[in-house]
């Protein structure tokens, strides 16, 4: 069976469904991976088959100059596209330039499924216009489309990457692609999230139109590395992980590395610097339970940290629910805060919004998280409850054999 996967061109929006392409892969399915820009690389480095679906132009790298008020040299590109990088509207950005290279990759590697991420439009889009069965993947731990509200863009659109219904940029795809207002034939969606965080418990049919919502174990995929030594030994005093993703630091101000580096600095316990990006040197000497491990996955470090500092980042947040650690979110922009939320609701750590963290504020909440065992025990409840979630093998085994009891069919 040929199946095309399609995600958006971030690591938090393409990662989370790198173990399902594995495991269909492992199952003796055909793959391809349809997105742009650095994802293209990052996919091809974990071992999949990528079809770059924009190659005029890097759409992360065109946004991150518009956040920092620069327009890069223009190049052939769709009408409207430098207003969208302008307005800082990312969603609607990758639809636009995404829908139709992925139309035509499909069209030329004849998939049986098309899987897409709820917050990509471009898969949803290219699955009707293939006029494939479709699977719906959740790529978030904060929301799903099973939320109230969050069905058909709602709301909360300009938070989470889900673009309306009925966006210019949307209507405008269709009425060019001759899809009117068909969408996909679903076999079924998946939610990643824990049960006691938002997710299922087992397989139940949407409220809306009945299609099966599958739970899925989340499983976290941050790249491969070769560890250094000393990610391999159990640390002697307190491990805590400082990160602030792969976007945060590329922006103006540069996600207020400074107060939390100052913050941890005060503690007895061994911080380690997750960052790859921020050019360090501006923060002047570092402190001496600092270490600056640079690009160094989190499934590698995560094991045995007593504790994850972060952005609020979904892939960063799922990642240490799965190992079990507790954690403090200084949250930042798009679904930060609701990631935030979502764990400060279940207990598994803390949150401190941008304005009000301030060294002795961070300090503070770091050591209640250290010290109060009550986060510790209660993360480690939800990553055995994670565990016990179906595994992305399980489910392709479950759509697949849905899909073999349809008649094939190829555009």
């Amino acid at each position: 069976m040929r199946i095309l996967f399609t995600a958006a061109p971030g690591y938090g929006l393409m990662l989370p469904i790198v173990p399902l392409a594995w495991a269909a892969r492992a199952a003796g399915h055909e793959i391809l991976l349809a997105t742009t820009a650095y994802m293209t690389k990052v996919a091809a480095e974990s071992g999949l088959l990528v079809a770059d679906v924009f190659p005029e132009r890097d759409v992360g790298e065109d946004l991150v100059a518009g956040a920092a008020g620069r327009r890069p040299e223009a190049g052939d590109v769709p009408e409207g596209y430098w207003e969208l990088v302008d307005a800082m509207r990312p969603f609607e950005l990758f639809a636009l330039a995404m829908t139709e290279g992925t139309v035509a990759a499909g069209r030329a590697f004849r998939p049986d499924l098309v899987v897409h991420c709820s917050d990509h439009v471009a898969g949803r889009l290219a699955a009707v216009a293939l006029d494939t069965p479709a699977l719906e993947v959740g790529n978030r731990v904060s929301w799903s489309t099973r939320d109230e509200g969050f069905r058909h863009g709602g709301n909360h659109g300009a938070r989470t990457g889900l673009v309306p219904d009925d966006s210019p940029v949307v209507t405008a795809l269709r009425a060019r692609l001759g899809l009117g207002d068909r969408e996909p034939e679903l076999l079924a969606r998946v939610d990643p999230r824990a049960p006691s965080m938002g997710g299922l418990a087992g397989e139940e049919p949407d409220a809306e139109d009945g299609v099966p919502w599958l739970p899925m174990r989340y499983v976290p995929y941050n790249g491969g590395a070769t560890l250094p030594s000393w990610a391999m030994l159990r640390p002697a005093r307190p491990r805590i992980c400082l990160t602030l993703g792969t976007i945060a630091p590329l922006l103006p101000g540069g996600g207020g590395l400074g107060p939390l580096i100052e913050a941890l600095s005060g503690l007895d316990a061994d911080v380690v610097l997750a960052d790859s990006e921020t050019d360090l040197s501006l923060l002047g000497p570092l402190p001496e339970n600092v270490h600056p491990a640079g690009f160094v996955p989190l499934s590698g470090i995560l094991r045995d940290c007593s504790l994850v500092v972060h952005h609020g980042g979904s892939g960063t947040t799922a990642a240490a629910l799965h190992h079990g650690v507790p954690q403090l979110i200084v949250p930042e922009g798009a679904d930060n805060a609701l990631c935030a939320r979502r764990v400060v609701d279940r207990k598994v750590g803390l949150s401190l919004a941008p304005g009000a963290a301030d060294v002795p504020s961070l300090r503070a909440l770091a050591e209640r998280l250290l010290g109060e065992e009550v986060f510790a025990r209660t993360a480690a409840a939800v990553r055995d409850e994670m565990a016990a979630q179906p595994s992305p093998a399980a489910v392709v085994e479950r759509v697949v054999a849905d899909l073999a009891r349809r008649p094939v069919r190829r555009p």
